[in-house]
């Protein structure tokens, strides 16, 4: 049976004759030095048999000749590809992101109905195609299909062996990693297509001076959901992480083929995570991929229209259209689930592609409390999806208490004369957070059962994972290292003629805020 693919990608640059100027996000060694993927987002949308691949990338600097290759299970067409506007990318990343909110526990003598107590208000929102052709020689490489979709001159391949195509990329002055062949060969194998979209310089946009490579869209029909990550492990320095959004009508996912786990959650803090909330949830991840290894951790299942709180805006139709609800079927427009599951890997970490199944919805990571006023704890089964990453910072009430019969632990926004930043942060772009600079639970504000962290209690190696340097992907901005996030294990990277060394130097977390309206928590 074939074995449909998603996307791994091999990102290779077409030299000329001329002085190269060398496409930056990745490490240029030299003639015939290593190159690495820099930021990537993936965002799929999956409705019965259809998926529809979105893709972003973050290289920075001039291009040159630039091309990724993409396995496929079918012949793409034209009107199965487009590019894509940036924004929507960022919407969804702050969308699933892990928040911090920052709670005052309300004056207890405060009078006010049960229902009140028991229901707290929420915060606000806050070329066309050709004729198949034989590529030249005589590789067993046919070219199905040529089409032109904004900056990018598209062909699709077909191989009957991995060591024919192989060639036929190194003869086609692609430097390619020396084990590559062996990456390629399932597949080949499989029956796959290759889909290789070729950048043209002239028509690039750049903004300061940078190139802004524009997002790319394709769709197909296949049985199986998967993600293939094993053909980017060629180009794996260290350690990757991998997030994948996915968007379905009504539906969550996990994946098949290995343990899947969630995010610990619904947790208090210092109130130094305030400023160092990206250190803080990476650590809490690792350590959770430490205990659990080789597990894939879901952070995210919510209905995609709605958050609480809300860092940033939600989605709406017309972003649902853009990431593919144009050719999904059905109305398009509401009950879309949006799941985050977010993986990190070493270079022989992940030894099968992700497969993807459908499960049941859950709940947790919100200011919900049992009879006996108990925070709800890590996640359950539900009929709805409803659960988060959530992480807060709450201030006791320190004003007399001149009542007979006060409420404690009743939580919302500050009182009066309190100054605060603007509302809940997202804790985004994690795989450039600087790492095992922090004790985990120094902290946390109470025990963490699940990952066997307790509170104040240091944990062998520092934060609960290997601080030492593990090459791409591992590191923090400072160090020098080019980190690969979301998606840098789809990406296999070649070049035929780098001018260059050194890295681009990727940006620290970005942590949005904005002011909850409310008095009451959620």
């Amino acid at each position: 049976m074939k074995r449909p693919m998603l996307v791994a990608a091999l990102v290779v640059s077409l030299s000329a004759p001329r002085a190269a100027d060398a496409f930056c996000g990745f490490y240029i060694n030299g003639a015939g030095g290593e190159m690495f993927n820099n930021a990537t987002q993936v965002v799929l949308m999956r409705q019965g048999t259809r998926t529809v691949l979105s893709m972003q990338n973050n290289y920075q600097g001039p291009p040159q000749d630039f091309a990724m290759v993409i396995p496929v299970p079918v012949v793409l067409k034209e009107a199965d590809v487009k590019t894509l506007p940036k924004d929507v990318f960022g919407k969804v990343d702050t969308m699933g992101a892990p928040r911090l909110v920052e709670y005052w526990e309300q004056d207890p003598c405060t009078v006010e109905s049960e229902d009140d107590r028991r229901f707290p208000m929420s915060a606000p929102e806050s070329m066309s195609v050709a004729d198949s052709a034989s590529a030249p020689g005589n590789y067993g490489v046919k070219i199905e299909a040529k089409f032109t979709v904004g900056e990018y001159d598209i062909v699709i391949l077909s191989a009957t062996e991995s060591t024919g195509l192989d060639r036929y990329l190194r003869d086609q002055k692609y430097q390619i990693p020396k084990d590559a062949e062996k990456l390629l060969r399932p597949y080949v194998d499989a029956g796959s297509k290759f889909f290789v979209a070729k950048v043209n310089p002239k028509k690039v946009r750049f903004e300061n001076g940078q190139a802004m490579l524009s997002p790319l869209r394709f769709h197909y029909d296949s049985d199986e959901f998967s993600l293939p990550i094993r053909l980017g492990l060629a180009n794996s320095n260290g350690t990757q992480d991998l997030i994948v959004s996915i968007l379905s009508p009504q539906q969550r996912y996990e994946v098949a083929n290995y343990k899947n786990v969630t995010i610990p959650t619904n947790l208090d803090v210092k109130d130094e995570v305030r400023t160092r909330f990206g250190e803080f949830y990476a650590a809490l991840f690792d350590r959770t991929v430490q205990q659990n290894p080789g597990a894939v951790v879901t952070e995210y299942a919510w209905d995609a229209t709605t958050c609480d709180p809300c860092p940033g805006p939600q989605l709406d139709g017309n972003d649902f259209l853009t990431l593919g609800s144009d050719v999904i079927g059905g109305d398009g427009y509401s009950g879309f689930v949006l799941t985050r599951l977010h993986a990190r890997y070493g270079k022989d970490g992940a030894p099968n592609d992700l497969v993807f199944k459908q499960a049941p919805p859950i709940v947790g990571g919100r200011e919900e409390r049992d009879g006996s006023g108990v925070l709800e704890q890590r996640s359950r089964k539900d009929s709805v999806n409803n659960f988060q990453g959530r992480y807060a910072i709450r201030h006791a009430w320190t004003g007399t208490i001149a009542c007979q019969n006060p409420v404690r632990g009743v939580w919302g926004g500050p009182p009066p004369g309190v100054n605060i930043a603007e509302g809940p942060m997202a804790a985004k772009d994690l795989a450039f957070a600087p790492r095992g600079n922090v004790q985990l639970p120094n902290l946390v504000a109470q025990d963490v059962p699940e990952i066997a962290v307790k509170r104040g209690v240091p944990l062998p190696g520092g934060a609960g994972f290997n601080n030492k340097p593990q090459g791409c992907g591992c590191q923090s901005s400072d160090s020098g290292g080019l980190l690969v996030a979301a998606g840098g294990l789809m990406w296999l990277l070649v070049y035929l003629r780098p001018a260059f060394g050194g890295a681009a130097r990727p940006g620290s977390p970005g942590l949005a805020r904005r002011r909850p309206r409310s008095r009451r928590a959620r």
